[in-house]
């Protein structure tokens, strides 16, 4: 079964830049078939989903709040999908979760989509 391990979280101060990674293994399929994307909850709110990028055409979208802002990118030869964050506000503190997904070519923003997902990893933003 797929597993996805998150990492690179921690505390920055607002206008500061975090990068987030997501390693996959026990994949039965090659990595390049599966979209995978990047949710976020904050305390009292619902998951929402944060960037997506799918398969082998590597098609990218982004929610309207971090648009300009976060980067995403997948190196399939390292199993690992990143997220570059950068001008991190306040409001994007929240725990972060990659999910995956098998044999899609696009990668959309909605939780119910996607079958496989990390444990997260705490991002606080704060001064």
């Amino acid at each position: 079964q797929l597993q996805l391990v998150e990492s690179g979280g921690g505390l920055v101060q607002p206008g500061g830049s975090l990068r987030l990674s997501c390693v996959a293994s026990g994949f039965t399929l090659d990595l390049d078939v599966y979209a995978i994307a990047w949710f976020r909850q904050a305390p009292g709110k619902e998951r929402e989903g944060v960037s997506g990028i799918a398969g082998r055409d590597s098609n990218t979208n982004y929610a309207d709040s971090v648009k300009g802002r976060f980067t995403i990118s997948r190196d399939n030869a390292k199993n690992t999908v990143y997220l570059h964050m950068n001008s991190l506000r306040t409001e994007d503190t929240a725990v972060y979760y990659c999910a995956a997904d098998p044999l899609r070519t696009s990668a959309p923003l909605s939780p119910r989509w996607y079958e496989y997902w990390g444990q997260g990893t705490q991002v606080t933003v704060s001064s």
